[in-house]
Protein backbone atom coordinates (compact mmCIF):
# COMPACT_ATOMS: atom_id res chain seq x y z
CA UNK A 1 0.00 0.00 0.00
CA UNK A 2 1.28 3.44 -0.91
CA UNK A 3 1.77 5.93 1.91
CA UNK A 4 1.58 9.69 1.50
CA UNK A 5 1.03 12.68 3.77
CA UNK A 6 -1.95 15.02 4.03
CA UNK A 7 -0.53 18.26 5.45
CA UNK A 8 -4.03 19.74 5.72
CA UNK A 9 -4.25 23.54 5.97
CA UNK A 10 -2.23 25.96 8.03
CA UNK A 11 -3.59 26.97 11.44
CA UNK A 12 -2.24 30.31 12.63
CA UNK A 13 0.79 30.21 10.35
CA UNK A 14 2.79 27.70 8.29
CA UNK A 15 5.49 25.81 10.22
CA UNK A 16 8.77 27.74 10.29
CA UNK A 17 10.55 24.73 8.81
CA UNK A 18 7.84 23.98 6.24
CA UNK A 19 10.21 23.94 3.25
CA UNK A 20 12.62 21.55 4.96
CA UNK A 21 9.81 19.17 5.89
CA UNK A 22 8.47 19.13 2.34
CA UNK A 23 11.92 18.34 0.93
CA UNK A 24 12.34 15.58 3.53
CA UNK A 25 9.08 13.93 2.47
CA UNK A 26 10.22 13.89 -1.15
CA UNK A 27 13.63 12.50 -0.22
CA UNK A 28 12.14 9.83 2.08
CA UNK A 29 10.05 8.31 -0.70
CA UNK A 30 6.50 9.18 0.36
CA UNK A 31 4.05 8.67 -2.51
CA UNK A 32 2.14 11.92 -2.26
CA UNK A 33 1.68 15.22 -0.44
CA UNK A 34 -1.81 16.65 -0.10
CA UNK A 35 -3.11 20.00 1.07
CA UNK A 36 -6.55 21.20 2.18
CA UNK A 37 -8.40 24.46 2.75
CA UNK A 38 -11.17 25.66 5.04
CA UNK A 39 -11.42 29.42 5.65
CA UNK A 40 -7.78 30.45 5.96
CA UNK A 41 -4.88 29.15 3.89
CA UNK A 42 -5.82 28.10 0.37
CA UNK A 43 -5.04 24.75 -1.23
CA UNK A 44 -3.18 25.70 -4.42
CA UNK A 45 -0.47 28.03 -3.05
CA UNK A 46 1.26 25.39 -0.86
CA UNK A 47 0.97 22.92 -3.74
CA UNK A 48 2.82 25.36 -6.00
CA UNK A 49 5.40 26.10 -3.30
CA UNK A 50 5.98 22.37 -2.81
CA UNK A 51 6.25 21.75 -6.55
CA UNK A 52 9.25 24.09 -6.63
CA UNK A 53 10.92 22.22 -3.75
CA UNK A 54 10.41 18.63 -4.93
CA UNK A 55 10.96 16.47 -7.98
CA UNK A 56 9.00 13.23 -7.67
CA UNK A 57 6.23 13.29 -5.03
CA UNK A 58 2.62 13.62 -6.26
CA UNK A 59 0.92 16.85 -5.21
CA UNK A 60 -2.78 16.76 -4.46
CA UNK A 61 -5.68 18.95 -3.38
CA UNK A 62 -7.62 17.26 -0.61
CA UNK A 63 -9.74 19.13 -1.25
CA UNK A 64 -10.27 22.31 -3.27
CA UNK A 65 -13.63 23.71 -2.18
CA UNK A 66 -16.26 24.12 -4.88
CA UNK A 67 -17.70 27.39 -3.51
CA UNK A 68 -14.24 29.01 -3.35
CA UNK A 69 -13.80 29.31 -7.13
CA UNK A 70 -15.66 29.06 -10.39
CA UNK A 71 -15.14 25.71 -12.13
CA UNK A 72 -12.97 27.30 -14.81
CA UNK A 73 -10.80 29.10 -12.22
CA UNK A 74 -10.17 25.73 -10.56
CA UNK A 75 -9.31 24.18 -13.92
CA UNK A 76 -6.89 27.06 -14.64
CA UNK A 77 -5.06 26.58 -11.34
CA UNK A 78 -4.83 22.80 -11.74
CA UNK A 79 -3.67 22.98 -15.37
CA UNK A 80 -1.02 25.60 -14.59
CA UNK A 81 0.31 23.62 -11.62
CA UNK A 82 0.40 20.44 -13.65
CA UNK A 83 2.74 22.13 -16.12
CA UNK A 84 4.98 23.62 -13.42
CA UNK A 85 5.21 20.33 -11.51
CA UNK A 86 5.83 18.15 -14.55
CA UNK A 87 2.49 16.36 -14.37
CA UNK A 88 2.32 15.60 -10.63
CA UNK A 89 -1.03 17.19 -9.76
CA UNK A 90 -4.18 15.42 -8.53
CA UNK A 91 -7.22 17.69 -8.35
CA UNK A 92 -9.42 16.76 -5.43
CA UNK A 93 -12.75 18.57 -5.19
CA UNK A 94 -15.29 18.83 -2.39
CA UNK A 95 -18.54 20.64 -1.71
CA UNK A 96 -17.43 21.84 1.77
CA UNK A 97 -20.33 22.40 4.20
CA UNK A 98 -23.08 24.97 4.67
CA UNK A 99 -21.25 26.99 7.34
CA UNK A 100 -18.17 27.58 5.17
CA UNK A 101 -19.93 27.69 1.81
CA UNK A 102 -22.53 30.24 2.90
CA UNK A 103 -20.74 31.91 5.82
CA UNK A 104 -17.30 32.36 4.25
CA UNK A 105 -17.85 32.22 0.49
CA UNK A 106 -21.43 33.49 0.30
CA UNK A 107 -22.43 30.60 -1.95
CA UNK A 108 -25.64 28.65 -1.40
CA UNK A 109 -25.16 25.05 -0.25
CA UNK A 110 -28.41 23.81 -1.70
CA UNK A 111 -28.30 20.52 -3.63
CA UNK A 112 -24.55 19.85 -3.17
CA UNK A 113 -24.53 16.62 -5.21
CA UNK A 114 -26.17 18.24 -8.23
CA UNK A 115 -23.83 21.24 -7.90
CA UNK A 116 -20.81 18.89 -7.72
CA UNK A 117 -21.91 16.98 -10.82
CA UNK A 118 -22.17 20.20 -12.86
CA UNK A 119 -18.91 21.58 -11.47
CA UNK A 120 -16.92 18.46 -12.38
CA UNK A 121 -18.40 18.44 -15.88
CA UNK A 122 -17.24 22.02 -16.50
CA UNK A 123 -13.79 21.39 -14.99
CA UNK A 124 -13.31 18.34 -17.22
CA UNK A 125 -14.38 20.30 -20.30
CA UNK A 126 -11.92 23.11 -19.50
CA UNK A 127 -9.07 20.68 -18.79
CA UNK A 128 -9.67 18.68 -21.96
CA UNK A 129 -9.63 21.77 -24.18
CA UNK A 130 -11.41 19.85 -26.94
CA UNK A 131 -13.77 22.74 -27.62
CA UNK A 132 -14.87 26.08 -26.12
CA UNK A 133 -16.54 25.62 -22.76
CA UNK A 134 -20.32 25.87 -22.80
CA UNK A 135 -22.71 24.70 -20.12
CA UNK A 136 -26.37 25.22 -19.27
CA UNK A 137 -27.31 23.75 -15.92
CA UNK A 138 -29.28 24.42 -12.77
CA UNK A 139 -26.29 25.90 -10.91
CA UNK A 140 -23.88 27.03 -13.63
CA UNK A 141 -24.36 28.66 -17.03
CA UNK A 142 -21.50 29.42 -19.41
CA UNK A 143 -21.56 31.90 -21.02
CA UNK A 144 -23.76 33.66 -18.48
CA UNK A 145 -26.49 36.09 -19.51
CA UNK A 146 -25.30 39.40 -18.04
CA UNK A 147 -24.33 41.83 -20.79
CA UNK A 148 -24.95 39.16 -23.45
CA UNK A 149 -21.43 39.87 -24.73
CA UNK A 150 -19.90 36.72 -23.32
CA UNK A 151 -18.86 33.97 -25.70
CA UNK A 152 -17.67 30.36 -25.26
CA UNK A 153 -13.90 30.27 -24.69
CA UNK A 154 -11.23 27.60 -24.83
CA UNK A 155 -8.21 27.66 -22.53
CA UNK A 156 -5.22 29.45 -24.02
CA UNK A 157 -3.03 27.09 -21.99
CA UNK A 158 -2.75 23.62 -23.49
CA UNK A 159 -2.98 20.78 -20.92
CA UNK A 160 0.27 19.13 -19.83
CA UNK A 161 -1.63 15.81 -19.65
CA UNK A 162 -4.70 14.91 -21.69
CA UNK A 163 -6.41 13.59 -18.56
CA UNK A 164 -5.49 15.32 -15.30
CA UNK A 165 -7.03 13.15 -12.53
CA UNK A 166 -10.05 14.56 -10.71
CA UNK A 167 -10.99 13.05 -7.34
CA UNK A 168 -13.96 13.74 -5.07
CA UNK A 169 -13.79 14.08 -1.31
CA UNK A 170 -16.81 12.29 0.13
CA UNK A 171 -18.09 10.73 3.35
CA UNK A 172 -21.76 9.86 2.85
CA UNK A 173 -22.83 6.92 0.64
CA UNK A 174 -24.51 9.08 -2.04
CA UNK A 175 -21.42 11.25 -2.41
CA UNK A 176 -19.11 8.21 -2.47
CA UNK A 177 -21.28 6.74 -5.23
CA UNK A 178 -21.05 10.04 -7.12
CA UNK A 179 -17.25 9.86 -6.94
CA UNK A 180 -17.36 6.37 -8.46
CA UNK A 181 -19.71 7.60 -11.18
CA UNK A 182 -17.97 10.80 -12.36
CA UNK A 183 -14.45 11.02 -10.88
CA UNK A 184 -11.07 9.30 -11.19
CA UNK A 185 -10.79 8.62 -7.49
CA UNK A 186 -12.36 8.96 -4.06
CA UNK A 187 -10.73 10.78 -1.14
CA UNK A 188 -11.95 9.21 2.08
CA UNK A 189 -11.98 10.71 5.54
CA UNK A 190 -12.65 8.71 8.73
CA UNK A 191 -12.47 5.47 6.76
CA UNK A 192 -12.74 2.40 9.00
CA UNK A 193 -11.54 -0.98 7.66
CA UNK A 194 -14.36 -2.70 9.57
CA UNK A 195 -16.85 -0.86 7.33
CA UNK A 196 -15.10 -1.63 4.07
CA UNK A 197 -18.22 -3.50 2.93
CA UNK A 198 -20.29 -0.33 3.29
CA UNK A 199 -17.99 1.72 1.09
CA UNK A 200 -17.55 -1.07 -1.45
CA UNK A 201 -21.33 -1.11 -1.85
CA UNK A 202 -21.49 2.68 -2.37
CA UNK A 203 -18.66 2.55 -4.90
CA UNK A 204 -20.25 -0.31 -6.81
CA UNK A 205 -23.52 1.65 -6.99
CA UNK A 206 -21.67 4.51 -8.65
CA UNK A 207 -19.67 2.28 -11.01
CA UNK A 208 -22.93 0.65 -12.12
CA UNK A 209 -24.17 4.06 -13.32
CA UNK A 210 -20.96 4.76 -15.21
CA UNK A 211 -20.68 3.79 -18.88
CA UNK A 212 -18.19 0.94 -19.01
CA UNK A 213 -18.21 0.39 -15.25
CA UNK A 214 -15.18 1.01 -13.06
CA UNK A 215 -12.51 2.86 -15.06
CA UNK A 216 -8.94 1.62 -15.11
CA UNK A 217 -6.84 3.50 -12.60
CA UNK A 218 -9.66 4.58 -10.27
CA UNK A 219 -8.04 5.14 -6.86
CA UNK A 220 -9.14 5.42 -3.26
CA UNK A 221 -7.01 7.62 -1.01
CA UNK A 222 -7.79 7.69 2.71
CA UNK A 223 -6.51 10.36 5.07
CA UNK A 224 -5.62 8.58 8.32
CA UNK A 225 -4.40 10.02 11.64
CA UNK A 226 -1.16 8.25 12.65
CA UNK A 227 0.59 8.66 16.02
CA UNK A 228 3.65 6.54 16.78
CA UNK A 229 4.12 6.10 20.52
CA UNK A 230 4.98 3.13 22.73
CA UNK A 231 1.97 4.04 24.90
CA UNK A 232 -1.28 3.40 22.99
CA UNK A 233 -3.44 5.52 25.32
CA UNK A 234 -1.04 8.43 25.11
CA UNK A 235 -1.11 8.12 21.33
CA UNK A 236 -4.93 8.00 21.32
CA UNK A 237 -5.04 11.10 23.51
CA UNK A 238 -3.34 13.06 20.73
CA UNK A 239 -6.12 12.06 18.31
CA UNK A 240 -9.12 12.57 20.60
CA UNK A 241 -9.28 16.43 20.51
CA UNK A 242 -9.42 16.51 16.71
CA UNK A 243 -12.02 13.75 16.59
CA UNK A 244 -14.06 15.69 19.16
CA UNK A 245 -13.85 18.78 16.95
CA UNK A 246 -15.14 16.92 13.89
CA UNK A 247 -17.75 14.79 15.66
CA UNK A 248 -18.97 17.58 17.92
CA UNK A 249 -18.20 20.97 16.49
CA UNK A 250 -17.55 20.84 12.76
CA UNK A 251 -20.95 21.96 11.51
CA UNK A 252 -24.24 22.75 13.14
CA UNK A 253 -26.29 20.34 15.21
CA UNK A 254 -28.19 18.18 12.74
CA UNK A 255 -25.96 19.25 9.84
CA UNK A 256 -22.58 17.72 10.68
CA UNK A 257 -21.55 15.17 8.03
CA UNK A 258 -18.55 13.99 10.08
CA UNK A 259 -20.83 13.30 13.05
CA UNK A 260 -23.03 11.21 10.75
CA UNK A 261 -20.07 8.97 9.80
CA UNK A 262 -19.71 7.78 13.39
CA UNK A 263 -23.46 7.36 13.82
CA UNK A 264 -23.42 5.03 10.80
CA UNK A 265 -20.56 3.12 12.42
CA UNK A 266 -22.76 2.42 15.44
CA UNK A 267 -21.33 5.05 17.78
CA UNK A 268 -24.54 7.10 17.89
CA UNK A 269 -24.59 7.41 21.70
CA UNK A 270 -20.92 8.41 21.82
CA UNK A 271 -21.37 10.88 18.97
CA UNK A 272 -24.39 12.47 20.64
CA UNK A 273 -22.51 12.81 23.94
CA UNK A 274 -19.42 14.29 22.27
CA UNK A 275 -21.53 16.78 20.32
CA UNK A 276 -23.46 17.87 23.40
CA UNK A 277 -20.26 18.43 25.40
CA UNK A 278 -18.49 20.21 22.55
CA UNK A 279 -21.32 22.56 21.65
CA UNK A 280 -21.72 23.58 25.31
CA UNK A 281 -18.06 24.54 25.54
CA UNK A 282 -16.76 21.46 27.39
CA UNK A 283 -14.15 20.51 24.80
CA UNK A 284 -11.77 18.54 27.07
CA UNK A 285 -14.71 16.45 28.31
CA UNK A 286 -15.82 15.89 24.73
CA UNK A 287 -12.39 14.55 23.83
CA UNK A 288 -12.28 12.34 26.94
CA UNK A 289 -15.67 10.83 26.00
CA UNK A 290 -14.19 9.22 22.87
CA UNK A 291 -13.25 5.59 23.61
CA UNK A 292 -9.91 4.20 22.46
CA UNK A 293 -11.79 1.57 20.46
CA UNK A 294 -13.33 4.32 18.31
CA UNK A 295 -9.94 6.00 17.82
CA UNK A 296 -8.47 2.70 16.63
CA UNK A 297 -11.28 2.27 14.10
CA UNK A 298 -10.18 5.30 12.08
CA UNK A 299 -6.58 5.92 13.17
CA UNK A 300 -3.27 4.10 13.51
CA UNK A 301 -1.88 4.60 17.03
CA UNK A 302 0.81 2.95 19.12
CA UNK A 303 4.27 1.46 18.61
CA UNK A 304 5.66 1.11 15.08
CA UNK A 305 5.25 -2.69 15.20
CA UNK A 306 1.56 -2.45 16.14
CA UNK A 307 0.86 0.16 13.47
CA UNK A 308 2.69 -1.88 10.82
CA UNK A 309 0.67 -4.99 11.65
CA UNK A 310 -2.60 -3.04 11.57
CA UNK A 311 -1.77 -1.80 8.09
CA UNK A 312 -2.66 -5.34 6.96
CA UNK A 313 -6.32 -4.54 7.72
CA UNK A 314 -6.11 -1.57 5.38
CA UNK A 315 -4.37 -3.61 2.67
CA UNK A 316 -7.50 -5.79 2.39
CA UNK A 317 -9.86 -2.84 1.85
CA UNK A 318 -10.72 -0.68 -1.17
CA UNK A 319 -8.03 1.81 -0.10
CA UNK A 320 -5.07 2.13 -2.48
CA UNK A 321 -3.15 4.81 -0.60
CA UNK A 322 -3.06 6.11 2.95
CA UNK A 323 -2.24 9.75 3.52
CA UNK A 324 -0.94 10.28 7.03
CA UNK A 325 -2.84 13.20 8.55
CA UNK A 326 -0.69 16.18 9.40
CA UNK A 327 2.80 17.24 8.41
CA UNK A 328 5.08 15.07 10.59
CA UNK A 329 7.65 16.75 12.87
CA UNK A 330 9.91 13.73 12.59
CA UNK A 331 9.80 12.56 8.98
CA UNK A 332 12.44 9.87 9.55
CA UNK A 333 10.39 8.10 12.24
CA UNK A 334 7.20 8.10 10.17
CA UNK A 335 9.15 6.93 7.12
CA UNK A 336 9.75 3.63 8.93
CA UNK A 337 6.19 2.71 7.92
CA UNK A 338 7.12 2.75 4.22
Amino acid sequence: MRIGVNAGHFIGAPPADFAARVRALDDAGFASLWFAEAYGSDVFTPMAFSAALTSRIRLGAAVAQLPARTPTATAMAAMTLDHLSGGRVVLGLGASGPQVSEGWHGVSYTRPLARTREYVSIVRSALARDEPVQFAGEHFTLPSAGSELGKPLRSSLHPYRPHLPVYLGAEGPKNVALAAEIADGWQAMFFAPAFDWFYRSALEEGFARRPGGRPEGFEVMATVPVVLDDDVERAADRIRPELALYIGGMGARGANFHHDVFVRMGYDAVAARVQELYLTGRKPEAAAAIPTELVEQVALVGPVGKVRSELDRWEATVVDEIAIQGLPDDVESVARLL
